[in-house]
């Protein structure tokens, strides 16, 4: 897998890319300004996954966004920021990325995101849609879930097993298990293949 990454603050970057190169399948190169990064996703093989600061010099918002996905030959690019709103998550998603990555993310987080970005997914974590600002508007069926509980789910979505799940979240396998316990019984589920597909065929953590 070869995963682009872009951003103009030298630690940032070396973190994100030291953090990636270390998974044996993954081919990391980087870019500090914007202007490279677009000659990069231009020239030669595509890159799998781009991640791409969002308020990066020269990006300008959106319009960064879309200029990148126009050269980034149908693969796809999603945004990387430590400031950036909800609101613009989820603009930034209808704009056509194909995910929102927050920088305070967890290591083996952002690692599963972006596998499931290049698998074709849309990656936009419920954490941080229920932690900015006010609180996002949330899907009835999770109304009543617990943070982690949307987490654990959203994990199960994303073809995670328990134990890949409790390694993300820094948890015990056995506190995931009671977690997608309650959960499916909220929901209505008899295990957890039949809360992936209540999820889904909800609308939720698909594109």
């Amino acid at each position: 897998m070869r995963v682009l990454v872009i951003d103009d603050h030298t630690m940032v970057l070396d973190m994100i890319s030291s953090l990636l190169a270390n998974e044996t399948d993954m081919d990391v190169a980087v870019a500090t300004d914007f202007p490279t990064a677009l000659e990069l996703l231009n020239t030669g093989r595509p890159y799998d996954v781009t991640l791409l600061d969002f308020s990066m010099p020269g990006m300008v918002g959106l319009e960064g966004l879309a200029a990148a996905i126009k050269v980034s030959q149908g693969k796809p690019v999603a945004i990387m920021s430590g400031v950036a709103s909800k609101e613009t998550a989820v603009e930034a998603i209808n704009a056509g990325a194909a995910g929102f990555v927050p920088k305070t993310m967890h290591a083996k987080s952002l690692v599963s995101a972006v596998r499931f970005m290049a698998s074709g997914e849309i990656f936009l974590p419920t954490a941080f849609m229920e932690s900015t600002g006010e609180k996002a508007e949330v899907h009835p069926i999770i109304k009543d879930f617990t943070q982690r509980e949307c987490e654990v789910l959203e994990g199960v979505c994303r073809g995670l097993s328990n134990k890949e799940i409790a390694r993300e979240l820094d948890l015990r396998e056995v506190t995931i298990k009671l977690h997608m316990k309650n959960l499916s019984r909220k929901i209505g589920a008899n295990n957890r293949t039949h809360a992936a597909m209540i999820a889904r065929n909800a609308g939720l953590f698909t594109p």
